[in-house]
């Protein structure tokens, strides 16, 4: 049996080369279907720590670098996923925290741009709503904003009370609702449904 690079090393390998210490931005990981390689031990915490082998990976390039072939797929699992080779990974919550917010313009054509702890950049539209979902136990919400694909990013509290200051009641469905206001779509934040 040949020796087989460990997991990480070997994703790294096969991931199609770019220019050197260039940002990268997220692969076709939607146009690659290999088979499953097996479980990494890798993992992602609530608060956007990538961990592997039970250390946090320290340089956030090579977070980044992971980040960029990271996908959940309909069975809910995270992946990393190279054209050849497919790691399941763990992922507490979502795998992004918003942790900056910048807000260009006013009123309903206002412009909504959350960065990431990994320096994604995205403007809430239509395509990357604002969620917020209720724990129905402790009653505490998580608010959410897609990042790109099916990921998302947890929005941070702060940046949330910052939201929340912005909020406008609207008539939405059959009722009114707190929200905020992006590229002109309304996003609902009070959690209700």
């Amino acid at each position: 049996m040949a020796d087989r690079p460990l997991p990480a090393q070997s994703l790294l390998d096969s991931i199609p080369q770019r220019g050197a210490l260039q940002r990268r931005e997220p692969a076709p990981v939607h146009l690659w279907n290999p088979d499953l390689s097996g479980e990494m031990d890798m993992r992602i915490t609530r608060d956007g720590t990538w961990y592997h082998e039970g250390d946090p990976i320290e340089r956030k390039a090579l977070a980044q670098l992971f980040a960029s072939i990271l996908r959940l797929d309909e069975d809910g699992k995270y992946y990393l996923v190279t054209p050849v080779e497919r790691w399941a990974i763990q992922v507490d919550d979502v795998p992004f925290v918003a942790t900056r917010l910048k807000v260009e313009g006013e009123g309903e054509q206002q412009q909504l741009i959350f960065t990431t702890n990994l320096e994604d950049e995205v403007t809430v539209d239509a395509e990357h709503p604002i969620r917020v979902t209720v724990d129905t136990e402790t009653e505490e919400p998580s608010p959410y904003v897609r990042v790109r694909g099916n990921l998302d990013a947890l929005i941070s509290r702060n940046l949330f009370y910052e939201l929340a200051e912005r909020a406008v009641e609207r008539k939405h469905g059959d009722g009114t609702r707190l929200g905020v206001w992006s590229k002109g779509e309304f996003f609902p934040i009070d959690g209700s449904k």
